[in-house]
C-alpha cells in the first residue's frame, strides 16, 4: 500500500453540500427524484419552483465547531476527475478502465471527517446563486443558498492506494483540481484547489502548489 500525504489549499471559495434541514433529502428529494445524481438534474426533473430551497446547504461541524467535509467526497472528486480526463488526450486516466470500481475498491482517503482549516482572519460566509431550468412552461429559476469557506482554506488528507501503479493517476486527479474543483457550484470555478505532497518527514516533495499564488 502506498500513502500520499497531501495538503489541499483552496484557490476559490468552497461551498457546503449538506442540507441544513436533515429531513430535506429523505422527505422531499428522495421521494420525488430518487435517482437524480445532482441538484441541477433535480431541478430539471421536478421544475425549479418545486425545488426552491427549504434551507441553505452547509458544512457539517466537528465537536469544536470546525467545519469539515467527508472522506467519500474525495472519492467522488476522483471519479469525476478521471471521467473528464478520459475524454482528453495525453493523460494517464485515458488508460484506466472500470475506473469507478477501481477507485471504490483500491483508493481510500483518511480521516473520515476532513477538517477545513480557515486562513488567518477567514470567516464562514454565504453564497446565493440562481438555478435555471428549461421546462415546458418556459425558463424557471430557483435560488440556491450555501455556506462557504474562503480561498486559502486548507485540508490535510492521506490517500491510501492499494495498487502501486495507481499513484500516478491519483496525482493527476489532484492536479486537475486547479482547473475543476469540488463542492457545490464547481462548474463556476468554486472549489478549485492546488495541493502539496509531503514525505514521511514532513518535507514537501510534490504537488502543484508552487505554480499558484494562494497568499502564503
Amino acid at each position: 500500500m502506498k500513502e500520499i500525504k497531501a495538503r489541499v489549499i483552496y484557490l476559490e471559495q468552497l461551498l457546503g453540500t449538506a442540507s441544513a434541514n436533515p429531513e430535506i433529502h429523505s422527505e422531499f428529494i428522495a421521494s420525488k427524484a430518487p435517482d437524480a445524481p445532482s441538484r441541477e438534474e433535480e431541478v430539471a426533473a421536478l421544475g425549479a419552483e418545486e425545488v426552491t430551497e427549504k434551507a441553505m446547504t452547509v458544512f457539517p461541524r466537528l465537536e469544536d465547531g470546525t467545519p469539515f467535509t467527508w472522506d467519500y467526497q474525495w472519492k467522488g472528486f476522483f471519479k469525476d476527475s478521471c471521467g473528464m480526463l478520459r475524454r482528453a488526450t495525453g493523460y494517464k486516466s485515458v488508460k484506466l478502465t472500470a475506473y469507478k470500481k477501481v477507485i471504490d475498491g483500491l483508493v481510500f482517503v483518511t480521516p473520515r471527517k476532513v477538517a477545513l482549516n480557515l486562513p488567518h482572519g477567514g470567516k464562514i460566509g454565504e453564497c446565493q446563486r440562481p438555478l435555471r431550468a428549461s421546462t415546458a412552461q418556459g425558463e424557471r429559476i430557483a435560488l440556491a443558498h450555501s455556506e462557504t469557506v474562503p480561498a486559502g482554506t486548507t485540508q490535510d488528507i492521506t490517500i491510501m492506494v492499494l495498487k502501486d501503479d495507481l499513484v500516478g493517476y491519483v496525482r493527476e486527479w489532484m492536479d486537475y483540481g486547479a482547473l475543476h474543483g469540488t463542492g457545490q457550484w464547481r462548474n463556476s470555478g468554486a472549489g478549485r484547489f492546488c495541493w502539496q505532497e509531503f514525505d514521511e518527514h514532513g518535507m514537501e516533495v510534490g504537488g502543484n502548489a508552487k505554480l499558484y499564488d494562494y497568499g502564503r
